[in-house]
């Protein structure tokens, strides 16, 4: 599920960007890409624990350290790419 929210707030941040661009309004888009974002972390959250209750020590031995790193970096990117069109906006 987390990587549906995922894919779904890169897919919006890029739109947001777009319309930014084409000087259109783009709140929406931010407004989903962010709080999909969120959903991704709470997502992936809810993974691990569900791997803790089952004991799944292995499985969380595989994912737990890249995928910490991974959603550091997408969470930053996410809110920079879509405070670009806040700054945008401004202009």
């Amino acid at each position: 599920m987390w990587l549906i929210f995922g894919i779904g707030a890169i897919v919006f941040a890029l739109l947001n960007i777009i319309f930014a661009f084409k000087n259109k309004n783009a709140s929406w888009y931010r407004f989903l890409s962010l709080s999909l974002t969120a959903l991704t972390v709470c997502a992936f959250y809810s993974d691990g624990a569900g791997r803790v209750v089952k004991e799944d020590w292995a499985g969380l031995m595989d994912i737990m350290p890249t995928m910490n790193k991974a959603l550091w970096i997408l969470v930053i990117l996410s809110i920079l790419i879509n405070s670009i069109s806040l700054f945008k906006e401004n202009e």
